[in-house]
């Protein structure tokens, strides 16, 4: 607003002296002003003191703000009115939409930043795009297409300890959601149970081995089976065999090929099923100097390394295909072992693979 160059003290005395007598041309030439102006103030401020003039005019400007607050706020709520029916959440889509209001409402960009909730730094922002963005995306997009139940972990930890690549995992999260590889998590009925003993934690290779059977169908309806075998130490994959029956001599004949390679673990951890309780595997176990360790019956979480490592067989491999022939099946199970052990990374042994907790034990 212009400011006068009269005072309020100089307007109240110029009044005064045409209420004196003195011809208003003259006061208008003395002073050097208009007689239009004389008259707006006659009609304003005629009658008042220095003071009643200086609060009317405090009075007059706080009324100015007040209407421009209300004009501001009447403003923002009209823009945030129109951005209801979107999601406003990230910092980014609220910068939008403050941008959008600075062009289409020609508001200020204060007012704009105030009414989503932004500061002006957040609304001159400009992302830095980074061609390792590509490339993380290339990542993931192949690792969620080859590994389908790989989650985010799974997919950042194979990235920073088998790839030893350095993105941080907030970098990597934020294209893993742009690109939307997030797996549907079923939410499950959660029981109330005693807690179990936990499990003994071996300390060293070959400390204590777990062994399991696993059941699966041909595609042409046939049952078959798989013997598991793993190391409890580095939760590493010491074979899978497959057939149609697999009896005490077949186990028997998988642990011999094993050790021979790996060495004569201290103990075996398996169920009371027929082919583990048999007097041929006992004969065979006293004979090596092998103790078997049976658990309780209708107890699994006992033997829970390699329960937990039938799952990861299943929903990572076995569940997907339908084969035709045991040889086929015998095929996928070798070549999938050398990438369980030495590319997918293990929660349970801190996010690496198994053959790197065994370089890291040597």
């Amino acid at each position: 607003m212009k400011k006068s160059r009269f005072s309020e003290s100089q307007i109240i005395a110029i009044l005064k002296q045409a209420e004196a007598g003195t011809p208003v041309p003259e006061l208008c030439r003395e002073h050097g002003m208009s007689s239009a102006l004389f008259y707006r103030w006659r009609s304003k401020y005629g009658g008042m003191d220095a003071s009643m003039m200086a609060r009317m005019k405090e009075l007059e400007e706080e009324n100015r703000r007040l209407k421009k607050m209300y004009a501001e706020e009447r403003l923002k709520a009209e823009i945030v009115a129109e951005a209801l029916a979107k999601k406003l959440v990230a910092p980014s889509r609220r910068r939008e939409m403050a941008q959008k209001a600075v062009n289409d409402k020609a508001v200020s960009i204060r007012l704009a930043c105030t009414a989503f909730g932004i500061s002006q730094t957040c609304y001159r922002y400009q992302a830095k795009l980074s061609s390792e963005n590509a490339e993380i995306a290339d990542w993931l997009i192949r690792l969620t297409a080859n590994q389908r139940n790989w989650g985010f972990g799974l997919c950042f930890l194979y990235l920073r300890n088998v790839k030893h690549f350095g993105w941080n995992h907030k970098r990597v999260y934020r294209i893993y959601r742009e690109l939307e590889l997030n797996l549907r998590i079923k939410p499950k009925k959660r029981l109330v149970r005693e807690k179990p003993e936990p499990l003994a934690e071996p300390k060293q290779i070959n400390d204590g081995w777990s062994m399991d059977f696993m059941h699966d169908q041909l595609s042409d309806g046939r049952s078959i089976r798989l013997f598991n075998v793993i190391d409890d130490f580095n939760r590493e994959g010491l074979g899978i065999e497959v057939d149609f029956s697999l009896p005490s001599e077949r186990v028997i004949r998988s642990l011999e090929q094993i050790i021979e390679w790996r060495g004569k673990p201290r103990r075996i951890r398996c169920d009371n099923g027929p082919e583990y309780v048999s007097a041929g595997l006992a004969v065979w176990a006293q004979r090596r100097g092998i103790h078997l360790e049976f658990i309780q019956p209708g107890k699994p979480q006992q033997n829970a390394y390699v329960e937990r490592y039938n799952r990861t067989v299943r929903y990572d491999w076995l569940a997907h295909y339908l084969f035709d022939s045991i040889a086929d099946v015998q095929d996928y199970a070798t070549r999938w072992l050398w990438t369980y052990n030495h590319e997918r990374p293990n929660m349970a042994i801190g996010g690496i693979t198994p053959k790197q907790k065994l370089a890291l034990a040597a």
